[in-house]
């Protein structure tokens, strides 16, 4: 069993009508999706709106979840700022939090040095086991092979990585090269079944906030070796990895979509996100249709 479970949500945030964080509703989801799925579950990152929530509100979060919950509950620590996602990491530690997602540093471009010092400082900073989160196309820089083993080798509390590279062959590369006990986890739902074939573990997803249970069984098929089944689980999801994101709606808006179609109450992103454009929630009733349908 993967250290945070095979299924990882990315939780999106839910907020009031006015825009302020809702506990209560953040805690009916969080108890939904483990019942639907998830085995893990991760706040307050890319999808759970990290970058506009502020510290005291990532606490509360953090704090009421995992309180309410009995899967693993990973904090989004991560930002730009060193010494930010330090003080952030040491907070989550104190909130009864199973580990850490610390993002790559975003906008300011360092160089593999940085962001490898970056990594270090930060996971050095608590005990809590840490998930590197790998994104190049929201943070301009990918973490290179070669860092990611040494941190993989050098620091204990780097137990992971969330692979959203967009890369296969260099996931296969880094499973071979990396210590056993480091985890890979796809990040980027549709990508999922290609990393389980090179070794990685399970997904921190979007899309398995309504459809974990298929993603469960793609992956326990493929564990068992049925890949013919894993396939065509994969093949049900299409439809919802196209809906999950886009230049119209970007992640997590669909999400949220999805949530107030299924009577969850998780309200609209923050700016500059934003509401969901017309029409967004009808997708979302047909993706579910969809699945519904092929199900069996």
């Amino acid at each position: 069993m993967a250290r945070f479970g095979a299924v990882v949500t990315a939780m999106v945030t839910p907020f009031a009508d006015d825009g302020a964080l809702d506990l209560d509703a953040a805690v009916r989801l969080a108890r939904w999706l483990a019942d639907h799925g998830s085995d893990g579950l991760v706040l307050a990152g890319t999808t759970g709106e990290g970058p506009v929530l502020a510290d005291d509100e990532r606490a509360d979060l953090w704090r009421a979840v995992a309180e309410a919950v009995t899967i693993p509950v990973v904090a989004g620590t991560g930002s730009n700022d060193t010494a930010h996602s330090i003080h952030l990491t040491k907070v989550a530690a104190g909130c009864g939090v199973a580990g850490a997602l610390v993002v790559t540093p975003y906008y300011n471009r360092p160089p593999q040095a940085g962001i490898e010092a970056h990594f270090r400082a930060v996971a050095e900073a608590s005990d809590l086991p840490v998930l590197l989160y790998d994104i190049p196309v929201r943070t301009g820089r990918k973490i290179s092979h070669d860092v990611l083993v040494r941190l993989a080798r050098d620091v204990r509390q780097v137990v992971g990585v969330k692979d959203a590279a967009g890369d296969p062959a260099g996931t296969a590369r880094l499973v071979a090269d990396a210590p056993d006990h480091f985890e890979v986890y796809s990040g980027d739902d549709a990508l999922t079944l290609p990393l389980l074939a090179v070794g990685a573990v399970g997904v921190v997803g979007v899309a398995t906030h309504w459809a974990g249970s298929q993603f469960a069984e793609m992956i326990a098929s493929f564990a068992k070796g049925d890949v013919v089944r894993a396939r065509r689980m994969n093949e049900r999801l299409f439809p919802s990895y196209a809906y999950e994101t886009g230049e119209a709606a970007p992640n997590p808006i669909p999400a949220k979509a999805m949530m107030r179609v299924l009577g969850l109450p998780v309200g609209q992103c923050r700016l500059p996100l934003g509401p969901a454009p017309a029409g967004l929630e009808d997708r979302a009733r047909e993706v579910l249709e969809g699945l519904a349908a092929t199900v069996g």
